[in-house]
């Protein structure tokens, strides 16, 4: 009609995407369209993905992670621009929970990680370099095979049998060849790159530090340097959680985190408590208040963490005080 003109507004909604990944399958849901689709966790699937989510342009992605299964998506997302934050499985898990929802299937799970995206809005995540991954694979496969050192060398001893005796020896000689070639290639995976050079080196300068447990903390924490003192202490389970309610005042205690940096940490205070002046300081004043011992050395992890990633973010070495 003359004089009349008629305007069809594009009311297209925020999209949020949940990707659950397990070794075989990618589940992907879309809120609030509800829409859900599954594709194969391979380049083609990925490839699938990729398409039906640049047609949407959904302003997060929420993933779990899973591991090794969840990383090449990651990495393919991330490298074509889409913002994928990664997720601690239980997490999502107590999410879904809080909703009424104790059912578990990989659609549900893809659509309460597509609620959470918009609900808790968790940042980005930058996938690892393939130097850290590599990295990270070859540290907890030597972590491992010295795990199955001490345990054969356990049953050796223990053994009665001579036949079982000679067969135990056997395995953990070739296990310890085993160890020997893991640590030639991590040496060369660490040359290869001058972060990780720089890292290492920094890293061993604080006494108490030695080459494994440095390495451990390059593949556990490769955040360390690039957050807070008390992020990096959440991280490795070090930060004291509170427990109060009301009138009463708990006792605090440290839970969840990193296992494998932590034990690293844990080692490398012992050490440090006895050896490193500074630290030795520390935990002795602790004890000296009536501190029990082992909260004096969890207070020493805890400070050397902190130590640690404030040199690593000032890229330089320890310096005595």
């Amino acid at each position: 009609m003359q004089g009349k003109v008629s305007f069809q507004e594009d009311a297209m909604p925020v999209v949020y995407a949940g990707v659950d990944v397990s070794k075989e399958w990618l589940d992907v849901h879309l809120h609030p369209l509800g829409e859900s689709r599954r594709f194969s966790n391979d380049k083609t699937g990925i490839r699938q993905l990729k398409r039906l989510l640049a047609r949407h342009q959904p302003k997060s992605i929420v993933m779990e992670a899973t591991g090794k299964f969840h990383r090449p998506a990651h990495r393919s997302l991330w490298l074509d621009g889409f913002a994928v934050a990664v997720v601690d499985p239980l997490r999502a898990r107590m999410f879904a929970r809080a909703c009424g929802y104790l059912a578990k299937t990989d659609r549900l799970d893809a659509r309460f990680l597509a609620l959470l995206a918009e609900s808790l809005r968790p940042p980005a995540d930058t996938p690892p370099s393939p130097h850290i991954e590599a990295l990270q694979e070859l540290v907890n496969a030597r972590s491992a095979a010295k795990c199955d050192i001490t345990a054969l060398q356990n049953r050796s001893k223990t053994a009665t049998t001579a036949l079982l005796r000679g067969e135990l020896n056997r395995l953990v000689r070739r296990l310890e060849q085993h160890v020997e070639r893991l640590d030639k290639e991590i040496e060369r995976c660490v040359g290869e790159d001058p972060q990780l050079c720089r890292k290492a080196e920094i890293l061993t300068s604080i006494p108490g530090i030695g080459r494994v447990t440095a390495l451990a903390l390059m593949a556990g924490m490769d955040e360390l340097g690039s957050c807070s003192g008390k992020q990096a202490a959440m991280l490795a389970g070090l930060a004291p959680i509170a427990n109060d309610s009301g009138a009463r005042t708990g006792r605090r205690s440290i839970r969840a985190g990193r296992p494998a940096p932590r034990r690293a940490l844990y080692m490398a205070a012992l050490v440090a408590s006895r050896y490193n002046p500074d630290l030795k300081a520390f935990r002795d004043r602790l004890v000296a208040a009536g501190k029990p011992k082992i909260v004096a050395i969890v207070a020493t992890m805890r400070k050397l963490l902190t130590i640690l990633n404030a040199i690593i973010r000032d890229g330089r070495p320890w310096q005595t005080a």
